[in-house]
């Protein structure tokens, strides 16, 4: 089955372009989202980071302490590596088992934020980039989380810019806000398509 990465910087517009694929009924694997949920029901991820954070990093009904594990990692680069360090293969091995799961799509998303930058885009056929002006993207965090522009950037500051992404990008659309996304979307959908006949 066709593997396609999907990726793009905060505020690029990753959700709304999945939801589209989705409506195509194209299954779609949301890497944060995931990593969220398994930091509670992979036991060896459990385990690892327990031993790396400490027992009290998770409470005693067994859910994570986000908020201690955020402030651990936020300013302190090797311990937010050493966290994605664990994180992150658990991820691909959550990933392998979703698509056991996805016997009749003819390709597959995988959707993450840091798809270059955990190595993951390594494993899918090809990687689409979604891209959207700098300010853009910050205006539109700005208004959806109601914080201010220092703290976007600061987000923006630990992924990789757009222009680090595209060499590693297959296609791309522009979500700036000029160009018909739609039409964008629809042609990379008919393409994919196509890709996953000649592969069969």
């Amino acid at each position: 089955m066709l593997k396609i990465g999907i990726t793009g910087g905060i505020g690029s517009g990753k959700t709304t372009v999945c939801k589209f694929f989705e409506l195509q009924r194209i299954p779609v694997f949301y890497a944060d989202q995931q990593a969220k949920s398994i930091m509670h029901t992979d036991g060896l991820l459990v385990d690892q980071i327990s031993r790396e954070f400490g027992a009290d990093i998770y409470f005693s009904n067994g859910e994570l302490n986000r908020s201690k594990l955020g402030a651990l990692v936020f300013n302190d680069e090797e311990k937010l590596k050493k966290l994605n360090s664990i994180v992150h293969p658990a991820v691909f091995r959550a990933f392998d088992n979703w698509l056991n799961q996805q016997k009749n799509a003819p390709y597959v998303l995988k959707e993450a934020a840091l798809l270059f930058e955990s190595g993951s885009y390594k494993d899918c056929d090809f990687n689409l980039l979604i891209t959207s002006p700098h300010n853009l993207k910050i205006s539109r965090i700005m208004q959806r989380d109601s914080v201010s522009e220092g703290e976007v950037l600061k987000r923006m500051n630990k992924q990789l810019s757009d222009a680090e992404k595209a060499p590693l990008s297959d296609f791309t659309i522009n979500n700036d806000e000029k160009q018909l996304l739609i039409p964008q979307m629809l042609d990379l959908h008919n393409h994919f398509i196509n890709l996953s006949l000649s592969v069969k």
